[in-house]
């Protein structure tokens, strides 16, 4: 098994986190989200913890990545919930782990 991580730091709010993301068989991948002092990325952290393969692909305004950060209150420009995209795909093999910036 093989765990990414990614250190986020999401601009003028100041509130950096941490996703770790872990997958076994390439259909699911685990989500961490931790170190946060944002109440919002805490909610979406508890609610959000897997990602599918077909997540991937599903639209932004049926996407369950979204869904779960605008039930959670993210603001629309927060960075954490596309880092979680990028983390997924990592840990299912359809990325290559490159820093972003």
């Amino acid at each position: 098994m093989k765990s990414f991580t990614l250190d986020v730091t999401p601009g003028i709010c100041g509130f950096t986190c941490r996703i770790e993301s872990t997958s076994n068989d390439k259909k699911n991948a685990r989500i961490a989200i931790t170190g946060s002092e944002c109440s919002m990325i805490q909610e979406l952290a508890e609610t959000l913890t897997e990602v599918s393969f077909q997540d991937i692909f599903v639209p932004l305004t049926r996407n369950q990545i979204f869904l779960k950060a605008e039930q959670a209150g993210c603001h629309l420009a927060c960075p954490v919930p596309m880092a979680v995209v990028k983390a997924s795909e990592t840990a299912l093999v359809l990325a290559l782990p490159k820093d972003v910036t």
